[in-house]
């Protein structure tokens, strides 16, 4: 049992004792609304903290719960088998509507737009006075209503509103399984790469998005049946805001930080009311203290995470054997006549290329050639302007990332693209799962001859090893075609070596391997063909030295003008 487990059931016991036997009436009600607000939270941690995303609509879905069930409670008499359900339905509803355009925008973007999200509602309720009761709100809420059994403010209903804290945790526990938690954590530290992997980022953000807004409507229809009236407060920016500081103040992750971000933040009013007109200082000052000395949430300073085994100074040369690779799918590309342009900017300009199984294929030219975007363009991280592009036949022209490297092309990066909180292990196993494969990573690190640190996280690799991590990461579903971005880039001669040596033993499988890089050592011994590109364009195809012997190629890459 880790600490935060331990915890976990020793600060469920305490808080049992307490309620039964020593909290007031009053008390009761501070920890009714205590258990409405972890539920809050915990929805909230999902798009704020798993998908790493500022909504700033969770207030919305929260009130939009309150009014589903204070309407329909209030003026149609409906039990709470009824408006609860509702409640949790119409703030999803809400979230998928509103989905399309807002998960397409990124950063302060999302937050704006989730913002007006609430602010409109807001309005709304104010406004549409005859459903909504204006700006008085509705009276009259009945209180949880189950048939013919009603429960009573106190013990009753803290008991319900707990009971129903214990699903919502069960439920977010299944939903945040380890894969998906792994998969989430490559999606919020590597965006950019997490396509690559095969992950589907919409999918997943859309996901993240429609849990809070179920958790927060389910929050809101409690909290009503608690207070026994709806008004537009429950729309208003302070929900918001005691929802974001209960999740930072708690932990952006896990049960536990919910739980003690809500109890904290529900109670510290209450424990400095003898401040008289100073308590909302002193509790501000405590807030602060608590965000500076403990960024990660105060969880994560009283029960870190159980530490996964780290080698602190992993070494590039293990005495692990090399296996043999396992036998990709044979695949081939072809790309015709393919242009990309940005603004004025000409960075692909009618570039024709093909290669097959078993053959690896170089890139080389000056800076700004369009060397990366074509790698882009291949793996469908950047839409083509024109032109066609062809997997074992397929047209997947513009088809989404992840699709494409669940078709079998993978790819790394010019800096190697790692989340730091996962491990070696962890990271391969997300890529193979995303691809629908049974996660077991040890042929890959063997092949790379990394399965020494399969246990290290990521931030703790060395250069080199970050290099053979990425493309452990990239074969470990058996791609097709590998896409290699300079990944000679700031190794040492052993260190290219080893890279090279990898890239050959790949192609003896049936691999196909294009190898992008500056370094003409690194290539020579290991490619089969060397395409040279200037200006977006191609102006060389062949063998290693005709193409380093063309005019043209002598001209652009090397600076020298032939006579």
């Amino acid at each position: 049992m880790n600490a935060r487990t331990s915890m976990s059931v020793a600060g469920g016991a305490a808080l049992t004792i307490y309620a039964l036997f020593f909290a007031s009436s009053y008390d009761q009600r501070i920890l009714t609304l205590s258990g409405i607000y972890v539920i809050l939270v915990l929805g909230y941690q999902f798009i704020f903290g798993h998908a790493g995303a500022l909504s700033l609509a969770q207030g919305a879905f929260f009130g939009v719960g309150a009014y589903t069930t204070g309407i329909l409670g209030s003026k149609f008499g409906a039990d709470f088998l009824l408006t609860f359900p509702l409640s949790i339905v119409v703030a999803a509803t809400l979230a998928a509507l509103v989905s399309l355009p807002v998960l397409r925008l990124k950063t302060h973007y999302f937050a704006l737009a989730t913002l007006a999200l609430s602010q409109l509602l807001l309005l709304v309720a104010i406004n549409w006075e005859p459903v909504t009761g204006g700006a008085n709100g509705l009276p009259g809420v009945p209180p949880v209503t189950i048939l013919d059994w009603k429960l009573t403010r106190g013990l009753p209903l803290l008991t319900f509103v707990w009971a129903i804290v214990g699903m919502a945790m069960v439920i977010a526990h299944m939903q945040m399984r380890a894969g998906r938690v792994a998969a989430f954590t490559v999606m919020r530290e590597t965006p950019l790469a997490a396509p690559s992997f095969g992950i589907d980022s919409g999918m997943l953000r859309l996901r993240a998005f429609l849990l809070s807004a179920a958790f927060g409507g389910a929050a809101g229809a409690l909290f009503v049946h608690t207070n026994r009236v709806v008004s537009p407060e429950t729309l208003g920016f302070g929900v918001m805001i005691t929802c974001l500081t209960m999740t930072v103040v708690g932990g952006r992750f896990g049960i536990l930080g919910a739980v003690i971000g809500a109890l904290l933040l529900t109670h510290l009013p209450e424990w400095f009311r003898g401040f008289d007109e100073y308590y909302l200082v002193a509790v501000g000052i405590l807030l602060l203290a608590a965000v500076v000395f403990a960024p990660e949430g105060i969880v994560a300073l009283i029960a870190p995470a159980k530490a996964p085994h780290e080698n602190d100074k992993p070494s590039l040369h293990t005495q692990s054997k090399r296996a043999s690779a396992t036998k990709p799918s044979r695949l081939a590309l072809e790309a015709i006549d393919l242009a990309k342009s940005y603004g004025g900017v000409r960075a692909l300009d009618g570039v024709t290329l093909s290669f097959g199984p078993g053959e690896i294929v170089g890139v080389i030219g000056p800076n700004g050639a369009g060397k990366t975007t074509l790698a882009n363009v291949l793996t469908g991280l950047t839409p083509v302007d024109q032109g066609t592009i062809r997997l074992g036949g397929r047209d997947i022209t513009n088809t989404p990332a992840h699709i494409i490297a669940r078709m079998g092309l993978a790819r790394t990066f010019q800096t190697p693209q790692l989340p730091n909180a996962l491990t070696v292990r962890d990271l391969v196993e997300t890529t193979q799962r995303a691809h629908g494969m049974s996660p077991a990573a040890d042929e890959a690190l063997d092949l790379l001859t990394i399965r020494s640190i399969a246990d290290a996280r990521c931030d703790t690799l060395p250069h080199g090893l970050r290099r053979q991590v990425e493309i452990a990461r990239a074969i470990a579903t058996n791609p097709g075609i590998l896409v290699l971005d300079e990944p000679a880039a700031g190794l040492s001669p052993d260190e290219q070596d080893e890279i090279a040596a990898i890239c050959i033993s790949l192609s003896a499988s049936g691999m196909a391997i294009l190898l992008i890089d500056h370094n003409i050592e690194f290539l020579s011994p290991c490619v089969s063909r060397l395409i040279c590109m200037e200006a977006g364009r191609v102006i060389a195809d062949g063998a290693s030295d005709e193409t380093l012997t063309n005019p043209d190629v002598r001209n652009a890459y090397f600076g020298v003008i032939s006579s």
